[in-house]
């Protein structure tokens, strides 16, 4: 009975793993998964390893250029959901237009996909630049990718159509904060009613030109949001060096947790990551140490309030 007691006690955590993103290019790491079929794969893996939730990019098969592809991202979703119960949450922030990058709402009808809460200057790390070119690019794209003057567009029409689509088809936006000010964002749509309370909320951390991955700036914006608008569920993905200790940092802390190719390539100091699954992996480990387990897709469709994979449309 002691055991069973105890065991009522353990708090669950949400993992998601974001397992190719539209960031990392090919010439980075040859674990990338590009095709559908690999980004499938390591959706699968990651799912086994302890993942709920799989974060989803599509990118062309023939050179792993991030795409808005509808098909190729139908190939990926039904592909996933044919071998595993995880919660797929699609990103509305990668490749095309914005038209583009909205379309996966209507036509898949998923349980949770981002919304991105602003635009951030989408320049180049130079020093990332220079090694990749000296080292060589494997495709003409990649190196396109690499610019001091682009901007990642993500406006207040944009929030407010996405927005629109996911009430339309009953999917939870998964609120992407990457700098202390969008928190703004989200009192603004809960005051104008174009989200549903409580929000679920990931704060990606240590982007070039977004909020640093540190414990303190951490604190600060939850305390602040906190107070902005009461409660909120959330999640922290940091880039980088960072994923694995803010990981750690979040866990204590009482969050959830995003790691995965998309953000850090790397599974140890100086070895590449054979795929998001390992870092999942790794999450599972510390939080075992703190008397955390993973939630099942099932619990965390139930903490986040999800309308269950027998709704989507894929």
């Amino acid at each position: 009975m002691a055991l069973a007691d105890g065991e009522k006690l353990l708090r669950k955590v949400i993992i998601t793993a974001a397992v190719t993103g539209s960031g990392p290019i090919p010439t980075m790491s040859d674990y990338l998964p590009l095709t559908p079929q690999q980004i499938a794969d390591d959706a699968v893996n990651s799912y086994k390893a302890g993942a709920a939730i799989v974060h989803v990019h599509a990118r062309k098969p023939e050179n792993g250029e991030p795409t808005p592809d509808l098909k190729v991202f139908r190939e990926i979703l039904e592909d996933i959901k044919k071998r595993c119960d995880v919660i797929v949450c699609i990103t509305t922030g990668g490749a095309g237009t914005p038209e583009q990058r909205i379309a996966v709402v209507p036509e898949f009808k998923p349980e949770l996909a981002t919304l991105n809460l602003g635009s951030l200057s989408n320049g180049s790390n130079l020093a990332t630049y220079e090694r990749m070119k000296a080292k060589g690019f494997k495709y003409a794209w990649e190196e396109k990718r690499f610019g001091e003057d682009k901007v990642w567009t993500n406006t207040h029409k944009m929030i407010r159509d996405f927005s629109k689509a996911d009430r339309e088809n009953n999917t939870k936006p998964e609120l992407e904060v990457w700098d202390a000010g969008q928190i703004r964002a989200i009192k603004w749509m809960l005051e104008n009613e174009m989200i549903d309370r409580p929000p679920h909320i990931q704060f990606v951390m240590g982007g070039l030109t977004g909020m640093s991955a540190k414990p303190s700036m951490l604190m600060y914006i939850l305390q602040e949001i906190r107070e902005e608008i009461g409660a909120f569920t959330w999640s922290v993905a940091a880039v980088g060096k960072d994923q694995i200790p803010l990981a750690a940092v979040t866990l204590a802390l009482g969050g959830n947790v995003r790691v995965g190719l998309e953000d850090n390539l790397y599974c140890g100091y100086g070895r590449l990551a054979r795929g998001s699954y390992e870092q999942v992996e790794r999450v599972v480990k510390i939080a075992e140490q703190l008397s955390i387990v993973p939630a099942t897709p099932a619990e965390a469709r139930q903490m986040l309030g999800l309308k269950g994979k027998d709704k989507v449309a894929f």
